[in-house]
């Protein structure tokens, strides 16, 4: 097995760090990453927020539903999905460019997506953990105070990572969904009740295991929770200015 493959399959989210400072020679080459990363017409539509502020983590870390750990991350990045930059390109070389839309956001979170991913897994292969933080769209009136965003820029994802514990390194991996209920040939497939059931209780590799319970507490502490409903609140706002 290859270095890079095995990377991508033993990579897993890591909450607590070692209280040890990532390089700079590291730190560049996870920037570095990002920016060989796949991109729309070489645009590359993202901008980077480095966040090396102390008290901006700590409020960083009440403002993404109140946790404490990334003010403890020894490094902490956002990617945002940024439409102003090549906006502004355009209206520097004397154009009347029309106002930034729906397919240039999406194009452009597909770019931060992607940047964001390739400095995981070069992270990764220095031996750094790390974790998403898709709270960093809850909140939007503080989040846009704290970072000075623009009404074409949308944090799209936090990174918050740091040289894991040995706990973080032994915590077993959570399983994934089999292939059989991801990939579909030629055209999209709806599952029906069996294979949902099915799908969760292999993942769970358990005989008596409880999909009726299972899923009521995890619509409840996920999708119907209070940080869900301010996830779609914030979104809606930054989309707005995109789709109006």
């Amino acid at each position: 097995m290859n270095s890079v493959y095995e990377a991508l399959l033993s990579r897993k989210s890591v909450r607590v760090f070692d209280n040890k400072e990532v390089q700079s020679y590291i730190k560049e080459a996870i920037f570095n990453a990002a920016f060989q990363a796949p991109t729309a017409g070489n645009q590359m539509l993202y901008s980077i927020i480095d966040v090396t502020d102390q008290a901006l983590k700590e409020r960083l870390a009440i403002a993404c539903d109140n946790q404490p750990f990334i003010s403890k991350a020894p490094l902490v990045l956002i990617f945002l999905a940024d439409c102003r930059r090549w906006y502004d390109a355009y209206g520097e070389a004397g154009l009347n460019p029309r106002r930034p839309g729906a397919g240039d956001i999406l194009l452009a979170i597909q770019d931060a997506v992607i940047a964001a991913q390739n400095s995981v897994i070069a992270a990764e292969s220095f031996g750094i953990g790390s974790c998403y933080i898709g709270d960093i769209l809850e909140n939007k009136e503080e989040v846009v105070e704290l970072l000075d965003l623009d009404e074409y820029v949308v944090p799209i994802s936090m990174l918050v990572m740091g040289y894991p514990t040995e706990q973080q390194i032994d915590r077993v991996k959570p399983e994934r969904f089999s292939k059989k209920y991801i990939v579909h040939e030629n055209r999209y497939r709806r599952l029906n009740g069996e294979e949902h059931r099915d799908m969760l209780k292999e993942r769970a590799n358990r005989e008596d295991f409880d999909f009726d319970g299972y899923i009521e507490k995890f619509c409840s502490r996920k999708y119907m929770s209070g940080f869900s409903r301010e996830m779609t609140r914030s979104g809606e706002l930054y989309l707005k200015n995109f789709l109006s």
